[in-house]
């Protein structure tokens, strides 16, 4: 039984590697089309095949309407019944375990430091027109039949299988994961979308970009074409909201509103281009492990030359949200009064540097 209380070119200096580009929404030539500027746009028609649409991002007619508590599963399909353990989850580097709900409903529980910015950081990505995972976060939790022997999860779970501040992810009927796509993949460079998305990363100081980190969902049938579909997404947006890098100690990377706060985010602005911060290469103590700190390097170009009128398209999306809203992101995050109040005004100050551009 359980118990439970209410709650994502090239690069600029020579450590980086050559230039890599970006896998977006239509997995086929046939999906970009060029404006009357030049620029390649995501069409508005794909043939369809025996997976659906490929999508990256849907036009969020209803931004301002967007309830941001809840986020994109609603309060209809936020955990409110009885769980019990499924399996270790031991993808990824978080803990994780599986949990069923009484009613067939299964969830992904992560522990640790990435559980509340995953929360605060889907509901904004999913507001303007972005893919997220219906994710919820919950300070109290129980769920029956926990095995006495796990291989990472055991430490953030009580005897009695109680555990607390945990993010859940609901696993959606008709959705099925067949994959992850490339940031290197070079098909659907310049699009606006696409571009929207590396400064949505630099917004919300996403650094831990590697492609493991996104993946390609299967939707057997949608209700907005009712037709299948295939989902791009940035699925861990977890190291968000810190210090726009792999730093130390490894809190300051993850939900902290301090670093957040002194993080830089533009870095270089030409006539044509902006480029940010993040990500940026990681804290040179990780030189000691030269693998995690060249992976991270290779990610640099991401927030690099950012044509302006797409990192100011981004900006206006953002800025459509009301501060409520914007709130309501951190909030449903159960994150405090005033680091609710901070966080909130360091997006609003983001969007409206965006927006000057």
């Amino acid at each position: 039984m359980i118990t439970m209380t209410s709650k994502w070119c090239r690069p600029l200096n020579t450590f980086a590697v050559p230039a890599l580009v970006i896998l977006v929404a239509f997995a086929g030539t046939d999906g970009v089309a060029a404006d009357h500027g030049g620029k390649k746009q995501l069409a508005d028609s794909v043939q369809n095949d025996e997976k659906g649409r490929p999508t990256l991002w849907r036009d969020p007619a209803d931004i301002s309407a967007r309830n941001l508590f809840y986020g994109p599963g609603g309060q209809e399909d936020q955990p409110h019944d009885t769980f019990t353990f499924v399996e270790e989850d031991l993808n990824g580097t978080n803990p994780k375990i599986v949990i069923q709900e009484q009613n067939g409903v299964k969830w992904t529980v992560k522990f640790g430091a990435e559980a509340r910015p995953e929360v605060a950081a889907s509901r904004l990505t999913w507001a303007i027109g972005y893919f997220a995972n219906e994710d919820y976060f919950m300070h109290d939790l129980t769920v029956a039949n926990v095995p006495a022997r796990l291989r990472r999860a055991r430490k953030y779970i009580a005897g009695d299988g109680s555990m607390h501040d945990v993010r859940l992810k609901r696993h959606l009927e008709g959705e099925k994961k067949t994959g992850t796509w490339p940031w290197s993949e070079d098909r659907f460079t310049g699009t606006r979308e696409l571009n929207g998305l590396r400064v949505l990363m630099a917004v919300i100081n996403n650094w831990d970009l590697t492609d493991e980190n996104n993946a390609v969902y299967t939707i057997k049938k949608t209700a907005v074409s009712g037709s299948p579909e295939e989902i791009y997404m940035v699925s861990d947006v977890g190291s968000t909201f810190g210090s726009g890098r792999l730093s130390w100690p490894l809190r300051k990377g993850r939900g902290d509103l301090g670093a957040y706060t002194h993080s830089k985010f533009i870095t270089k602005t030409t006539p044509d281009t902006v480029s940010f911060f993040t990500p940026t290469r990681p804290a040179f103590f990780y030189l000691f492990t030269p693998r995690e700190f060249m992976s991270k390097l290779r990610l640099r170009w991401i927030g690099k030359g950012i044509p302006r009128s797409d990192a100011k398209w981004l900006g206006q999306q953002l800025g459509r949200l009301s501060p409520d809203q914007i709130r309501d992101a951190f909030r449903a995050a159960d994150y405090s009064a005033g680091q609710i109040q901070g966080f909130t005004a360091i997006i609003q100050a983001r969007i409206a540097a965006l927006e000057e551009l």
